[in-house]
């Protein structure tokens, strides 16, 4: 074996040994990431789960029309201001014999959350008939009672280290005996709006909130981008100047932080035009600023994707350029087209530097009607639950997050159907 044989041997042993260090390196990477991932998604799900359900106690009320100040003939709102506080109180009295002290009192009357009233307000209105009678009913539990039960306080410490004192123990202990203690489906989490009070904070207004703001950005960012490619790819005129300016800031509005975009819709919509502060309608105006940029470029992608013996084919029979782009080329391109549009949506959905520069990160109790009315959005309410000192309001963060991630996943995989559903190879 002569010398450059050999020199060319231990050559090419380098060569695959360092070929395999790059391999090693890249499922080592890969490896990491979806370990990273995969630790990640288990710490939420396991803080979020419980959130999906609420502590529950039952109680035996007596809908005395003497304590309640009214009557089955009173008018509804009479009805909406009955003494229902006195009726829940009277029922944990009965349970709970023998509380006298004051510290103790207000202590029996903070086992049950505030939602406890409105549960009984809202079955009188709904039949007034109910006055006069005893009627079983769970309510939901204060939101400490509910952490307790779903293992966030440990019993085995120091009284002054709980939240729940041991007397407080002991009522719950004898309430468990009893079979009044119970666990269901957190109905609360999907129907209901913001609240201080965590047993009875829900997302839905944070839902209809995403919901309009999406809706006005799909409706504004979608036809635009959509133009904006069709004339940057097909009709405007090559080599301008003009021309060439306006496609690199495009490329490079995709790259700008998203707060530029929420100062940006500060200064023009809110302070310019007075368009209504902290409503999906400025929400959607915003993110379409932002979305605009992906959408335009993923549209002149998939044009461009379209081979030109299409357009060759069509204006060689006769086809107007107009003709040609609109009822041959855009048809074509339009799974790609709406790939983009999607993902840009889903990045606008979870989207909350923005947001905040336009005061979209108000408390909001009431579901929004209409893209002007008074709204938050889902990533914007995730952000107010992880500054808030309950920890029962940690279990709703990650809730909120996994509600956030299965709408994002949803979409994602939306888009993938779509591309393989409706690609062509050419």
């Amino acid at each position: 074996m002569s010398t450059t044989t050999e020199r060319v041997k231990a050559t090419l042993g380098k060569r695959y040994a360092r070929e395999k260090r790059f391999r090693f390196y890249g499922l080592a990477s890969i490896a990491l990431s979806i370990l990273f991932l995969v630790i990640l998604l288990a710490d939420i799900i396991g803080k979020g789960y419980p959130a999906f359900t609420s502590t529950y106690i039952k109680l035996d009320v007596q809908l005395d029309a003497q304590t309640l100040g009214v009557s089955a003939d009173s008018t509804p709102e009479q009805l909406r201001t009955a003494n229902y506080n006195a009726v829940i109180q009277n029922s944990l009295n009965t349970l709970i014999p023998g509380v006298t002290e004051r510290k103790e009192k207000k202590a029996l009357k903070d086992l049950v959350s505030g939602d406890a009233q409105y549960e009984l307000q809202r079955r009188v209105m709904d039949d007034p008939a109910l006055i006069g009678t005893n009627q079983s009913v769970w309510v939901l539990a204060d939101d400490d009672i509910d952490t307790y039960y779903k293992g966030n306080i440990d019993r085995t410490l120091p009284e002054d280290d709980r939240r729940i004192k041991d007397f407080q123990l002991t009522w719950l202990d004898k309430l468990e005996a009893d079979g009044r203690i119970d666990s269901k489906f957190n109905t609360i989490f999907f129907t209901r709006g913001d609240s201080r009070e965590p047993e009875e904070a829900g997302i839905m207004s944070a839902l209809i909130g995403s919901f309009y703001t999406l809706l006005v950005t799909l409706a504004l960012s979608f036809p635009i981008g959509v133009a904006a490619a069709l004339y940057l790819e097909e009709f405007a005129p090559k080599n301008n100047f003009w021309v060439d300016l306006i496609e690199v800031n495009i490329n490079n509005l995709a790259a700008v932080p998203s707060i530029v975009f929420g100062l940006l819709g500060l200064a023009v919509f809110i302070q310019l035009f007075g368009v209504p502060r902290s409503a999906p309608l400025v929400g959607g105006l915003v993110l379409t600023l932002m979305t605009l940029p992906t959408i335009i470029i993923a549209a002149r992608a998939a044009l461009r994707a379209v081979p030109p013996s299409i357009r060759e084919g069509a204006l060689g029979i006769g086809a107007s350029k107009t003709q040609t782009v609109f009822q041959n080329v855009l048809p074509l391109a339009m799974p790609g087209i709406l790939t983009g549009t999607i993902i840009g949506m889903a990045q606008a959905l979870g989207e909350t530097a923005p947001l905040l520069m336009i005061g979209m990160i108000a408390f909001i109790m009431d579901i929004p009607s209409s893209v002007t009315s008074p709204s938050t959005v889902l990533p914007v309410q995730i952000y107010l639950w992880s500054d808030s000192p309950e920890r029962a309001f940690t279990e709703r963060t990650s809730a909120a997050i996994m509600v956030l991630l299965a709408f994002l996943v949803t979409m994602n995989l939306l888009a993938v159907i779509l591309r393989k559903r409706f690609e062509r190879r050419w």
